[in-house]
């Protein structure tokens, strides 16, 4: 068993064991070569900032009338409606959608050391993916980069009442791998969710992966008690925490 005293660790999905952000970026250029035909340059930046803000706003409620893929349509339809003042064409804004999710769910993949450590690590302690999102959405990220194996449970936001940093998905997550907060290890690249959420439920430590070189948190801010660039250094943290 493990050496280092913890037990479980809990590790977000998006930009921390996978390029979301990057997948994201290559997206958004294929669908400005599908609407270069129709619009000129300004208008097509406009049009996929628009749906990159709408889509950073999306608040979204499962119903069997609407599903996320329709939300998403809405969201190009009417980023394209706003910057070029043309009726519905709900036709080109699903040619969108399909272009950027596509892209993104082709692009997105574990990197090879990565799930290699993510195997060595799960010989000797219980991991636990612990990702926010629509259910729909974050399950077709999981089986494209074929991730469910390297973890001992699995648990999308999404599909709970509460997501992160709620206390009460981080006791569902304790309660499903039999261990206490102390005995866990939170590693997410986001402050407001992964480390605020880990330090609300009282996890042994948080790790920042802090992949982008961002400046040091506030000191306003949630504090990680530890900071990585990358998952691949996580073995210093976890030797750290003997």
């Amino acid at each position: 068993m493990c050496s280092d005293g913890v037990k479980a660790i809990f590790f977000d999905l998006d930009n921390t064991l996978i390029d979301t952000a990057g997948a994201n970026r290559t997206a958004i250029q294929k669908v400005q070569e599908l609407l270069g035909t129709r619009f000129g340059q300004e208008d097509i930046g406009a049009i996929c900032e628009r749906f990159r803000v709408k889509l950073l706003q999306e608040s979204y409620q499962p119903s069997e009338d609407v599903t996320i893929d329709d939300v998403r349509v809405t969201h190009w339809e009417e980023a394209i409606q706003e910057v070029a003042g043309k009726g519905p064409d709900r036709t080109l804004a699903a040619e969108c959608y399909s272009m950027w999710k596509s892209t993104r769910l082709q692009l997105l993949a574990i990197p090879g050391p990565v799930r290699a450590l993510l195997e060595d690590l799960r010989e000797t302690h219980k991991l636990l993916l612990l990702t926010n999102g629509v259910a729909q959405t974050q399950r077709e990220k999981i089986e494209a980069v074929r991730c469910e194996g390297l973890f001992h449970a699995v648990v999308v936001g999404g599909e709970h009442a509460e997501e992160k940093p709620a206390s009460s998905i981080f006791c569902h997550c304790f309660q499903l791998l039999g261990v206490a907060p102390r005995d866990c290890v939170m590693v997410g690249d986001s402050l407001d969710t992964d480390i605020q959420g880990g330090a609300n439920a009282g996890v042994r430590a948080t790790v920042w992966v802090n992949g982008d070189g961002r400046t040091a948190p506030p000191e306003a801010s949630v504090r990680p008690d530890y900071t990585i660039t990358t998952v691949l250094e996580l073995p210093r943290v976890l030797a750290a925490l003997h």
